[in-house]
């Protein structure tokens, strides 16, 4: 056999890899999904005495139970995003690796969002969050920095992620929420760990009370 049947061998067997290992990953977010929906309902509308808003974008589940605890704690108006180009299933996932990829050496390519703004100017405090893609915040909670404007409102990123968060890129979240108007900024952040060994979501969500809120949390 030739070395080019090996080679085209070794390239296929990559791309089944690959395609199994997406596979995998697609099937465990949507069950995550599923868990989660029902998990900490949280009902608010942007008619509330709060002066906190909480803003988030999140794919598979994780982060928008982060984003409903908080709200509920914070007794805030919930606001989530929504991105089309990365709805749970194979074709989202290739979209999220895809532009998280492309965010670092194009920063100014955004994704569609809904909605692309929001009147903050009610609130003091905004949460924003998002989860972790290639250790950077998701693509669409740039997009929203990069929409509105945060004048005068203490800001608080707050991300639940697998593996790492490069502090680069909150330094530069940071720097461009801050050229946006914030007089301040604060991170939070849930490690989770890797899909077959993560926090469950009681773990998170009591790691959130702890470490995140503490005398903030309503009763």
């Amino acid at each position: 056999m030739t070395a080019l049947y090996w080679t085209l061998a070794a390239i296929a067997l990559a791309l089944l890899a690959t395609f199994a290992y997406l596979y995998a990953v697609t099937w465990i977010e949507s069950r995550q999904a599923r868990k989660l929906d029902s998990k900490q309902p949280y009902v608010s509308t942007s008619v509330s005495a709060s002066r906190t808003a909480v803003v988030y974008f999140s794919r598979s589940g994780n982060t928008a139970l982060a984003a409903r605890h908080v709200a509920q704690r914070l007794d805030a108006p919930l606001f989530p995003l929504q991105a089309s180009s990365y709805e749970l299933g194979l074709g989202g996932l290739a979209h999220a690796v895809m532009d998280a990829n492309e965010r670092r050496s194009k920063p100014e390519v955004l994704p569609d969002i809904t909605p692309r703004t929001i009147d903050l100017k009610p609130f003091d405090t905004v949460w924003l969050g998002s989860p972790v893609w290639l250790y950077s915040p998701s693509p669409p909670i740039w997009a929203f920095v990069e929409h509105n404007r945060f004048d005068g409102q203490h800001v608080v990123l707050f991300n639940t992620f697998n593996s790492h968060i490069g502090d680069d890129y909150i330094a530069t979240f940071k720097a461009k929420v801050m050229a946006r108007g914030a007089k301040s900024f604060e991170h939070k952040s849930v490690l989770r760990g890797r899909m077959t060994q993560q926090l469950t979501p009681e773990q998170m969500l009591q790691a959130i009370d702890e470490e995140w809120l503490g005398s903030q949390a309503r009763p």
